[in-house]
């Protein structure tokens, strides 16, 4: 099936070495899993930072410990086991969900009414889309620029060192924060709004998909700029999920939402668990 062909690295040369599997697979099934957590964690970060009026700064604080907690958890596994991939994936999105909006909103005025007496300390920067994704973009292409230093590959297939995968994580969270401020910018300032927004991230990683079956265009590039891009098309489907109706939403919530959506990615974690098991003894016998 062409779909299932979908912006993967399979044709991407390895290195002819046995290497032991940390991260997953690139096929259609890792993308439907990246979507559905990037929409969770828009509708969850905002469930706590916007329904609970816990502000931003405090819930950016205890969801980066939480990605440290669930990354820790992650480096230390000695092989790919896909709940401790996907939810540290989805911490990342928590996160970046909330570092997004404390740089870009200024939520005390505008966001979170009557949340900055809590005494949270600060809601938000303030600092607008611009100059946040500029900020972002800034330190994705450092962490990148560090990467390539290192020698060590981008393709995820590949990665099978500590200080690769580190690096992979530190990419992952920079670039689901950015990901969070393009797909509110596309949401709340573009005029396009949620549906609008999600249907032109959608386009662009059609384009992406015609970009693959080009062989000038190096796959490694189109999954970098296809990880980037299903972040604003989580965070436009999620706010689409959750906001007001007047809003052009469907105002289903973010508790309701997030239960929901929770249950969906928890559903495919056991489903690609359960086929990795199915895949060791095969594994073991061609070894």
């Amino acid at each position: 099936m062409k779909a299932q062909a979908l912006l993967t690295e399979a044709d991407i040369a390895g290195t002819g070495r046995h290497v032991l599997k940390k991260l997953p697979e690139v096929t259609l099934i890792f993308w439907i899993m990246k979507i559905a957590a990037t929409t969770l964690g828009e509708t969850a970060g905002d469930l706590f930072a916007q329904t609970l009026r816990l502000g931003y700064f405090l819930t950016t604080i205890a969801l980066l410990l939480l990605f440290v907690v669930t990354l820790v958890v992650q480096l230390r596994s000695r092989r790919y086991n896909p709940f401790f991939y996907w939810t540290v994936i989805l911490s990342t999105s928590m996160a970046g969900t909330t570092m997004s909006d404390f740089m870009n909103r200024d939520a005390s005025a505008a966001y979170l009414h009557g949340a900055d007496a809590l005494g949270w300390g600060p809601q938000g920067l303030g600092l607008g889309y611009p100059a946040g994704a500029a900020i972002l973009v800034s330190i994705l292409i450092a962490i990148f620029a560090g990467w390539k230093l290192t020698g060590l590959t981008f393709s995820i297939r590949d990665i099978d060192t500590f200080r690769g995968e580190a690096l992979f994580w530190a990419a992952i969270l920079v670039s689901n924060t950015l990901g969070t401020s393009m797909g509110d910018f596309l949401s709340d300032s573009s005029g396009l709004g949620y549906a609008g927004g999600a249907l032109l991230v959608t386009a662009a990683l059609a384009v992406l998909l015609v970009l693959k079956y080009i062989p000038a265009v190096p796959n490694v590039l189109i999954f970098w700029l296809a990880f980037v891009l299903t972040r604003p098309l989580g965070a436009t489907a999620g706010d689409f999920l959750t906001k007001p109706a007047a809003k052009g939403g469907l105002a289903l919530g973010t508790l309701g939402s997030s239960l929901v959506l929770l249950l969906v990615l928890f559903g495919l974690m056991a489903f690609t668990h359960a086929t990795e098991r199915r895949r060791e003894p095969l594994a073991a016998r061609r070894d």
